[in-house]
Protein backbone atom coordinates (compact mmCIF):
# COMPACT_ATOMS: atom_id res chain seq x y z
CA UNK A 1 0.00 0.00 0.00
CA UNK A 2 1.12 3.53 -0.62
CA UNK A 3 2.70 5.02 2.54
CA UNK A 4 1.44 8.50 1.66
CA UNK A 5 -1.54 9.54 3.80
CA UNK A 6 -1.63 6.11 5.47
CA UNK A 7 -2.47 6.04 9.17
CA UNK A 8 -3.48 3.60 11.87
CA UNK A 9 -5.88 4.73 14.58
CA UNK A 10 -5.41 2.91 17.89
CA UNK A 11 -8.74 2.72 19.71
CA UNK A 12 -7.89 1.70 23.26
CA UNK A 13 -11.42 0.86 24.36
CA UNK A 14 -13.10 -2.53 24.02
CA UNK A 15 -14.95 -3.03 20.74
CA UNK A 16 -18.19 -4.97 21.05
CA UNK A 17 -19.07 -7.30 18.18
CA UNK A 18 -22.50 -8.30 16.95
CA UNK A 19 -21.83 -11.88 18.12
CA UNK A 20 -21.59 -10.76 21.76
CA UNK A 21 -17.81 -11.17 21.79
CA UNK A 22 -15.46 -8.22 21.82
CA UNK A 23 -11.97 -7.12 20.91
CA UNK A 24 -10.03 -5.66 23.90
CA UNK A 25 -8.89 -2.80 21.65
CA UNK A 26 -9.07 -1.91 18.00
CA UNK A 27 -6.70 -0.80 15.26
CA UNK A 28 -8.10 0.81 12.12
CA UNK A 29 -5.81 1.37 9.13
CA UNK A 30 -6.90 4.01 6.67
CA UNK A 31 -5.85 6.24 3.78
CA UNK A 32 -6.89 9.83 3.25
CA UNK A 33 -6.46 11.91 0.11
CA UNK A 34 -7.15 15.60 -0.29
CA UNK A 35 -8.09 18.14 2.37
CA UNK A 36 -11.07 18.09 4.70
CA UNK A 37 -12.77 21.45 4.84
CA UNK A 38 -14.80 21.87 8.04
CA UNK A 39 -18.21 23.20 7.18
CA UNK A 40 -17.94 21.95 3.61
CA UNK A 41 -19.55 18.78 2.35
CA UNK A 42 -16.57 17.28 0.53
CA UNK A 43 -16.07 13.87 2.18
CA UNK A 44 -16.13 10.77 -0.04
CA UNK A 45 -15.94 7.60 2.04
CA UNK A 46 -15.00 4.44 0.15
CA UNK A 47 -15.83 1.00 1.52
CA UNK A 48 -13.56 -1.58 -0.09
CA UNK A 49 -14.39 -5.07 -1.31
CA UNK A 50 -13.34 -8.55 -0.22
CA UNK A 51 -9.52 -8.73 -0.36
CA UNK A 52 -8.80 -5.10 -1.26
CA UNK A 53 -7.23 -2.53 1.04
CA UNK A 54 -7.53 1.13 1.98
CA UNK A 55 -5.38 2.42 -0.89
CA UNK A 56 -8.30 3.14 -3.20
CA UNK A 57 -6.07 5.05 -5.63
CA UNK A 58 -4.29 1.74 -6.31
CA UNK A 59 -7.24 -0.57 -7.00
CA UNK A 60 -9.99 1.77 -8.31
CA UNK A 61 -7.91 3.67 -10.82
CA UNK A 62 -9.84 5.85 -13.20
CA UNK A 63 -12.56 6.53 -10.66
CA UNK A 64 -10.27 7.72 -7.84
CA UNK A 65 -7.03 9.65 -8.25
CA UNK A 66 -5.52 12.88 -9.42
CA UNK A 67 -7.45 14.22 -12.42
CA UNK A 68 -9.97 11.38 -12.04
CA UNK A 69 -13.68 11.62 -11.27
CA UNK A 70 -13.06 11.69 -7.52
CA UNK A 71 -10.11 14.07 -7.49
CA UNK A 72 -8.32 14.82 -4.19
CA UNK A 73 -8.16 18.44 -5.28
CA UNK A 74 -11.95 18.56 -5.00
CA UNK A 75 -12.77 16.00 -2.32
CA UNK A 76 -11.50 14.62 0.97
CA UNK A 77 -11.38 10.90 0.23
CA UNK A 78 -11.22 8.29 2.99
CA UNK A 79 -10.94 4.53 2.73
CA UNK A 80 -10.51 2.38 5.85
CA UNK A 81 -9.24 -1.17 5.83
CA UNK A 82 -12.07 -3.25 7.20
CA UNK A 83 -11.52 -5.19 10.41
CA UNK A 84 -10.74 -8.87 9.95
CA UNK A 85 -8.55 -8.16 6.94
CA UNK A 86 -4.75 -8.07 6.90
CA UNK A 87 -3.71 -4.58 5.83
CA UNK A 88 -3.32 -2.89 9.19
CA UNK A 89 -6.72 -3.10 10.86
CA UNK A 90 -7.34 -5.61 13.63
CA UNK A 91 -7.42 -9.12 12.20
CA UNK A 92 -6.36 -12.72 12.87
CA UNK A 93 -2.63 -11.97 12.54
CA UNK A 94 -2.85 -9.01 14.92
CA UNK A 95 -1.51 -9.45 18.44
CA UNK A 96 -4.10 -10.41 21.02
CA UNK A 97 -3.25 -8.05 23.91
CA UNK A 98 -4.48 -10.62 26.41
CA UNK A 99 -1.95 -13.25 25.30
CA UNK A 100 0.78 -11.26 23.56
CA UNK A 101 0.51 -13.65 20.59
CA UNK A 102 -1.32 -13.49 17.24
CA UNK A 103 -5.01 -14.36 17.36
CA UNK A 104 -4.85 -16.91 14.53
CA UNK A 105 -7.92 -19.19 14.80
CA UNK A 106 -9.14 -17.50 17.99
CA UNK A 107 -9.95 -14.20 16.27
CA UNK A 108 -13.71 -13.79 16.77
CA UNK A 109 -16.28 -13.91 13.99
CA UNK A 110 -17.21 -10.53 12.54
CA UNK A 111 -20.10 -9.24 10.44
CA UNK A 112 -20.64 -6.45 7.95
CA UNK A 113 -22.22 -4.43 10.77
CA UNK A 114 -19.08 -4.83 12.86
CA UNK A 115 -17.06 -3.42 9.97
CA UNK A 116 -19.41 -0.44 9.76
CA UNK A 117 -19.25 0.15 13.52
CA UNK A 118 -15.47 0.38 13.13
CA UNK A 119 -15.97 2.95 10.36
CA UNK A 120 -18.16 4.91 12.78
CA UNK A 121 -15.41 4.92 15.39
CA UNK A 122 -12.92 6.24 12.84
CA UNK A 123 -15.39 8.85 11.57
CA UNK A 124 -15.89 10.23 15.07
CA UNK A 125 -12.13 10.20 15.71
CA UNK A 126 -11.62 12.27 12.55
CA UNK A 127 -14.36 14.71 13.57
CA UNK A 128 -16.45 14.15 10.44
CA UNK A 129 -20.11 15.01 10.92
CA UNK A 130 -21.35 14.75 7.35
CA UNK A 131 -20.39 12.59 4.38
CA UNK A 132 -21.10 13.77 0.85
CA UNK A 133 -21.03 10.22 -0.61
CA UNK A 134 -20.44 6.75 0.75
CA UNK A 135 -19.55 4.39 -2.07
CA UNK A 136 -18.65 0.73 -2.34
CA UNK A 137 -18.82 -2.24 -4.67
CA UNK A 138 -19.54 -5.88 -3.82
CA UNK A 139 -18.86 -6.34 -0.07
CA UNK A 140 -17.93 -2.67 -0.02
CA UNK A 141 -21.47 -2.02 -1.23
CA UNK A 142 -22.76 -4.15 1.64
CA UNK A 143 -20.92 -1.89 4.10
CA UNK A 144 -22.14 1.30 2.44
CA UNK A 145 -25.72 0.01 2.47
CA UNK A 146 -25.52 -1.05 6.12
CA UNK A 147 -24.06 2.31 7.09
CA UNK A 148 -26.88 4.20 5.35
CA UNK A 149 -29.35 2.13 7.40
CA UNK A 150 -27.47 2.35 10.71
CA UNK A 151 -26.96 6.13 10.51
CA UNK A 152 -29.59 7.45 8.08
CA UNK A 153 -28.78 11.14 8.47
CA UNK A 154 -25.04 10.89 7.91
CA UNK A 155 -24.70 10.56 4.14
CA UNK A 156 -26.03 12.87 1.48
CA UNK A 157 -25.50 10.25 -1.21
CA UNK A 158 -25.19 6.47 -1.30
CA UNK A 159 -23.63 4.75 -4.31
CA UNK A 160 -23.56 0.98 -4.16
CA UNK A 161 -22.39 -1.28 -6.95
CA UNK A 162 -22.90 -5.00 -7.58
CA UNK A 163 -24.19 -5.81 -4.12
CA UNK A 164 -27.36 -7.05 -2.45
CA UNK A 165 -29.54 -6.73 0.64
CA UNK A 166 -28.97 -10.27 1.87
CA UNK A 167 -26.54 -13.07 1.09
CA UNK A 168 -28.21 -15.45 -1.33
CA UNK A 169 -28.02 -19.28 -1.23
CA UNK A 170 -26.08 -18.98 -4.49
CA UNK A 171 -23.35 -16.72 -3.08
CA UNK A 172 -23.21 -18.74 0.16
CA UNK A 173 -22.65 -21.90 -1.89
CA UNK A 174 -19.61 -20.29 -3.54
CA UNK A 175 -18.33 -19.27 -0.10
CA UNK A 176 -18.79 -22.76 1.28
CA UNK A 177 -16.87 -24.29 -1.61
CA UNK A 178 -14.02 -21.92 -0.80
CA UNK A 179 -14.16 -22.82 2.90
CA UNK A 180 -14.01 -26.51 2.00
CA UNK A 181 -10.91 -25.89 -0.10
CA UNK A 182 -9.12 -24.18 2.80
CA UNK A 183 -10.23 -26.80 5.32
CA UNK A 184 -8.89 -29.56 3.03
CA UNK A 185 -5.40 -28.07 3.38
CA UNK A 186 -3.67 -30.16 6.07
CA UNK A 187 -1.84 -27.12 7.39
CA UNK A 188 -5.04 -25.17 8.04
CA UNK A 189 -5.42 -26.16 11.70
CA UNK A 190 -1.93 -25.00 12.57
CA UNK A 191 -1.11 -21.64 14.12
CA UNK A 192 1.38 -19.94 11.83
CA UNK A 193 0.97 -17.14 9.26
CA UNK A 194 1.20 -19.47 6.25
CA UNK A 195 -1.37 -22.01 7.43
CA UNK A 196 -3.91 -22.94 4.78
CA UNK A 197 -2.04 -21.23 1.94
CA UNK A 198 -2.54 -23.97 -0.66
CA UNK A 199 -6.20 -24.25 0.27
CA UNK A 200 -6.60 -20.49 -0.06
CA UNK A 201 -5.07 -20.62 -3.54
CA UNK A 202 -7.71 -23.17 -4.52
CA UNK A 203 -10.41 -21.04 -2.85
CA UNK A 204 -9.33 -18.04 -4.91
CA UNK A 205 -9.60 -20.11 -8.07
CA UNK A 206 -13.19 -20.98 -7.16
CA UNK A 207 -13.97 -17.36 -6.36
CA UNK A 208 -12.54 -16.10 -9.63
CA UNK A 209 -15.01 -18.19 -11.60
CA UNK A 210 -17.85 -16.44 -9.77
CA UNK A 211 -16.26 -13.02 -10.35
CA UNK A 212 -16.07 -13.48 -14.12
CA UNK A 213 -18.24 -15.43 -16.57
CA UNK A 214 -18.20 -17.60 -19.70
CA UNK A 215 -17.68 -14.68 -22.08
CA UNK A 216 -14.75 -13.23 -20.13
CA UNK A 217 -12.90 -16.55 -20.16
CA UNK A 218 -13.73 -17.15 -23.82
CA UNK A 219 -12.30 -13.74 -24.73
CA UNK A 220 -9.18 -13.87 -22.56
CA UNK A 221 -8.24 -17.54 -22.08
CA UNK A 222 -9.02 -19.21 -25.41
CA UNK A 223 -6.28 -21.17 -27.18
CA UNK A 224 -4.87 -20.13 -30.56
CA UNK A 225 -4.50 -23.74 -31.69
CA UNK A 226 -6.73 -26.80 -31.94
CA UNK A 227 -3.86 -29.19 -31.20
CA UNK A 228 -3.45 -28.83 -27.42
CA UNK A 229 -4.60 -31.57 -25.07
CA UNK A 230 -3.23 -30.16 -21.79
CA UNK A 231 -1.64 -27.10 -20.17
CA UNK A 232 -4.47 -24.85 -21.26
CA UNK A 233 -4.34 -21.09 -20.69
CA UNK A 234 -7.37 -21.22 -18.42
CA UNK A 235 -5.55 -23.71 -16.19
CA UNK A 236 -2.43 -21.60 -15.77
CA UNK A 237 -4.58 -18.50 -15.23
CA UNK A 238 -6.37 -20.11 -12.29
CA UNK A 239 -3.06 -21.20 -10.76
CA UNK A 240 -1.57 -17.74 -11.26
CA UNK A 241 -4.49 -15.99 -9.58
CA UNK A 242 -4.36 -18.35 -6.60
CA UNK A 243 -0.62 -17.88 -6.14
CA UNK A 244 -0.97 -14.13 -6.56
CA UNK A 245 -3.36 -13.92 -3.62
CA UNK A 246 -1.18 -16.16 -1.44
CA UNK A 247 1.61 -13.58 -1.73
CA UNK A 248 -0.51 -10.82 -0.20
CA UNK A 249 -3.18 -12.37 2.03
CA UNK A 250 -3.68 -15.01 4.72
CA UNK A 251 -6.18 -17.81 5.09
CA UNK A 252 -7.39 -16.73 8.54
CA UNK A 253 -8.57 -13.35 7.23
CA UNK A 254 -9.97 -15.01 4.12
CA UNK A 255 -12.16 -17.32 6.23
CA UNK A 256 -13.36 -14.57 8.56
CA UNK A 257 -14.29 -12.35 5.61
CA UNK A 258 -16.11 -15.21 3.86
CA UNK A 259 -18.17 -15.74 7.00
CA UNK A 260 -18.89 -12.03 7.27
CA UNK A 261 -20.00 -11.97 3.64
CA UNK A 262 -22.45 -14.81 4.27
CA UNK A 263 -23.80 -13.14 7.43
CA UNK A 264 -24.92 -10.08 5.45
CA UNK A 265 -28.64 -9.50 5.98
CA UNK A 266 -29.96 -5.95 6.24
CA UNK A 267 -33.19 -7.24 7.78
CA UNK A 268 -31.61 -8.92 10.80
CA UNK A 269 -33.22 -7.59 14.01
CA UNK A 270 -34.95 -4.85 12.02
CA UNK A 271 -38.30 -6.44 11.33
CA UNK A 272 -37.65 -7.17 7.66
CA UNK A 273 -35.35 -6.25 4.80
CA UNK A 274 -38.05 -4.02 3.34
CA UNK A 275 -38.42 -2.20 6.67
CA UNK A 276 -34.67 -1.66 6.87
CA UNK A 277 -34.26 -0.36 3.31
CA UNK A 278 -37.20 2.00 3.75
CA UNK A 279 -35.29 3.91 6.46
CA UNK A 280 -32.51 5.05 4.09
CA UNK A 281 -32.53 8.82 3.67
CA UNK A 282 -29.48 9.27 1.45
CA UNK A 283 -30.05 9.93 -2.23
CA UNK A 284 -29.21 6.53 -3.66
CA UNK A 285 -27.69 5.23 -6.88
CA UNK A 286 -27.67 1.47 -7.34
CA UNK A 287 -25.41 0.16 -10.10
CA UNK A 288 -25.65 -3.38 -11.40
CA UNK A 289 -23.36 -5.23 -13.81
CA UNK A 290 -25.70 -6.89 -16.28
CA UNK A 291 -23.41 -9.90 -16.79
CA UNK A 292 -22.84 -10.47 -13.05
CA UNK A 293 -23.96 -13.92 -11.95
CA UNK A 294 -22.49 -13.84 -8.44
CA UNK A 295 -24.76 -10.95 -7.41
CA UNK A 296 -27.23 -10.92 -10.33
CA UNK A 297 -28.79 -7.64 -11.38
CA UNK A 298 -32.15 -8.76 -10.00
CA UNK A 299 -30.64 -8.16 -6.56
CA UNK A 300 -29.78 -4.55 -7.39
CA UNK A 301 -33.26 -4.03 -8.82
CA UNK A 302 -34.65 -5.33 -5.53
CA UNK A 303 -32.68 -2.64 -3.68
CA UNK A 304 -33.79 0.07 -6.09
CA UNK A 305 -37.46 -0.79 -5.70
CA UNK A 306 -37.30 -0.60 -1.89
CA UNK A 307 -34.94 2.29 -1.14
CA UNK A 308 -36.99 5.52 -1.26
CA UNK A 309 -36.28 7.47 -4.45
CA UNK A 310 -33.40 5.22 -5.52
CA UNK A 311 -32.05 5.33 -9.08
CA UNK A 312 -30.77 2.28 -10.97
CA UNK A 313 -28.17 2.04 -13.71
CA UNK A 314 -27.24 -1.20 -15.47
CA UNK A 315 -23.70 -1.47 -16.87
CA UNK A 316 -22.90 -3.64 -19.88
CA UNK A 317 -19.66 -5.56 -19.36
CA UNK A 318 -18.13 -8.85 -20.45
CA UNK A 319 -16.31 -9.10 -17.10
CA UNK A 320 -19.18 -10.20 -14.88
CA UNK A 321 -19.02 -9.21 -11.22
CA UNK A 322 -15.52 -7.74 -11.66
CA UNK A 323 -17.03 -5.20 -14.02
CA UNK A 324 -17.54 -2.87 -11.06
CA UNK A 325 -13.74 -2.54 -10.84
CA UNK A 326 -13.06 -2.47 -14.57
CA UNK A 327 -15.81 -0.41 -16.24
CA UNK A 328 -14.79 2.88 -14.64
CA UNK A 329 -15.71 5.05 -17.64
CA UNK A 330 -19.29 3.77 -17.63
CA UNK A 331 -19.47 4.05 -13.84
CA UNK A 332 -18.20 7.64 -13.91
CA UNK A 333 -20.91 8.53 -16.42
CA UNK A 334 -23.59 6.91 -14.27
CA UNK A 335 -22.47 8.73 -11.10
CA UNK A 336 -22.17 12.04 -12.95
CA UNK A 337 -25.74 11.71 -14.24
CA UNK A 338 -26.87 10.83 -10.72
CA UNK A 339 -25.23 13.92 -9.21
CA UNK A 340 -26.62 16.18 -11.93
CA UNK A 341 -30.09 14.69 -12.21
Amino acid sequence: MSPENFNIYHHKEAFALESGEYLPELEIAYHTFGTYSPGKNNVIWVCHAFTANSDVFDWWKGLFGKNCFYNPEDYFIICANKIGSCYGSSGPLSINPRTGKPWFHTFPEITIRDMVNAHEILRKHLGIEKIHTVIGGSTGGHQALEWAIMNPGLHDNLVCLANHAKASPWSIAFSQSQRMAIEADQSWKENHPEAGYRGMAAARSIALISYRNYTAYLETQSEDTDEKTDNFRAMSYQVYQGEKLVKRFNAYSYMRLLNALDSHNTGRKRGSIDDALATIRAKTLVIGILSDYLFPVREQLYLTERIPGATFTGIESMYGHDGFLIETCKIKSAINRFYNR
